[in-house]
C-alpha cells in the first residue's frame, strides 16, 4: 500500500497537494484553538480527507485509462516513449493517440516464462541481485510491468495497434513477448520498425551509422516515419503466428544476454563480452602510456561506443563487477554506481 501512495503522490498536481495539505492544517488549527473539535474528531477527519484523495486519484486513473483512442502505440523505453509523445504533439495527434509505455530492458537478464507470475517473479529476482538500479525502480519494478500488459490487454477491439521496434535485440525480444499477449486480439496490429526505416527512409549509406534503437532518433524524424508508416498493411495472422512461436521458443530459455545478429535474437552468455571489455581496457592503458585507473564510465562507454548492438550500460557495468570479483580488475573507491569507482588491470 505504501508504494501506491508514493505513486499517487509523485502523480499528483501542485494544486491537489496544496489543497489536500491545506484541509490537514485547517483540521489541525481547529483543534487547537478550540475544545469542542475533539481529538477523535480530528482523527476522523484526516482520515476522511486520506480516503478521499486517494478515491478521488484512483478514479481520475480510471478516466484516463477508459478514454477512447484512435490509435495506441505500445513502445519499448522511456526514451522512446518521450520522443514519440513529441512527434504526436507536432502531428496534433497527442489528444486521439495513446501510448503505453513499457520500459523493461529485454536484452539483458532472463525471460524464461516471463508470460507468467513464474517468470517474472524469477526475472525480478535476476535483475535485484545482479543490475544496479534505482531503488524506487526496483520496488516499482513488478507493479509498473504488470499494470503495462494490463493496459495493452486492455486496448478495445476496434482500436488500431502500432508498435514501435528497432534492429536491436530489446526491441525485438519485447515486440516478440507482446505479439504473444496480443495473440488473441482481433485488432489491426501494425509492426514500425524505426530504425529500418530510418536508414531507407533518409537514405543513410551502408557504411554509415545509424540509430539502432527507436529511442535514439529525434522527434522529428519519427514524425516522417509515422506518417510513412501509415500506408503499410497491418500484421497477417502469418505473421503472428511465427512471432508468436518464437516468443514461445525464447521463453524456454535461461540464458541472461540476447543479441540481435542477421535478423535474429541469439542467446549467449553473460560472459559473451567480457573479453571484448579486458581488450578495452589494454588499449585504454597503452593510449595512456601508464597503468592508470581509468574511470568506470569511460570504460563502458569505450565498449557500448564501439558495439553494433544496444545494450544497456548497467549490464557492462554488472561484468565489470564480476570482473573485479574475479581479480582481472583492481578497484578504487565503491561499486554503488558508475560515477563512485575506477578500474585497472591487474
Amino acid at each position: 500500500m505504501i508504494h501506491e501512495i508514493k505513486r499517487l503522490l509523485k502523480n499528483a498536481t501542485e494544486e491537489e497537494m496544496h489543497a489536500v495539505l491545506l484541509s490537514m492544517f485547517m483540521s489541525m488549527e481547529a483543534h487547537e484553538k478550540t475544545d469542542q473539535y475533539t481529538e477523535s474528531q480530528l482523527v476522523k477527519d484526516l482520515k476522511r480527507t486520506y480516503h478521499s484523495f486517494l478515491e478521488y486519484k484512483k478514479n481520475q486513473l480510471d478516466i484516463k485509462s477508459d478514454k477512447g483512442y484512435r490509435a495506441v502505440h505500445i513502445v519499448f523505453g522511456d526514451s522512446t516513449s518521450g520522443s514519440l509523445q513529441q512527434a504526436l504533439k507536432e502531428l496534433n495527434y497527442q489528444e486521439e493517440e495513446r501510448i503505453i509505455r513499457f520500459s523493461d530492458m529485454l536484452e539483458v537478464g532472463p525471460i524464461w516464462q516471463l508470460h507468467k507470475e513464474e517468470g517474472l517473479n524469477y526475472r525480478y529476482e535476476w535483475l535485484k541481485n545482479h543490475i544496479n538500479l534505482d531503488d524506487e525502480y526496483i520496488d516499482e519494478y513488478k507493479y509498473n510491468f504488470n499494470r503495462a500488459v494490463s493496459m495493452m490487454k486492455a486496448i478495445p477491439k476496434s482500436t488500431p495497434i502500432m508498435i514501435w521496434t528497432g534492429e536491436n535485440a530489446h526491441e525485438q525480444t519485447a515486440l516478440r513477448y507482446v505479439l504473444f499477449l496480443l495473440k488473441d486480439k482481433i485488432n489491426d496490429i501494425f509492426i514500425l520498425n524505426a530504425t529500418k526505416k530510418y536508414k531507407d527512409h533518409f537514405n543513410v549509406p551502408n557504411n554509415e551509422c545509424f540509430p539502432l534503437h527507436t529511442g535514439e532518433i529525434l522527434p522529428e524524424k519519427l514524425v516522417r516515419i509515422y506518417e510513412e508508416s501509415r500506408k503499410q498493411a497491418p500484421v497477417s495472422q502469418h505473421q503472428l503466428a511465427e512471432f508468436v512461436e518464437e516468443w514461445q521458443a525464447l521463453s524456454t530459455m535461461k540464458e541472461c544476454l540476447r543479441i540481435w545478429e542477421k535478423q535474429e535474437i541469439i542467446n549467449v552468455e553473460e560472459t559473451y563480452y567480457d573479453n571484448y571489455m579486458i581488450n578495452k581496457a589494454k588499449q585504454l592503458h597503452k593510449e595512456r602510456g601508464y597503468n592508470d585507473f581509468i574511470h568506470s564510465a569511460r570504460l563502458i562507454g569505450e565498449v557500448m561506443g564501439h558495439l553494433n548492438q544496444s545494450i544497456g550500460d548497467p549490464f557492462f557495468e554488472y561484468r565489470l563487477r564480476q570482473l573485479i570479483l574475479k581479480g582481472i580488475f583492481e578497484i578504487k573507491g565503491v561499486p554503488k554506481a558508475m560515477r563512485y569507482y575506477s578500474v585497472r588491470l591487474k
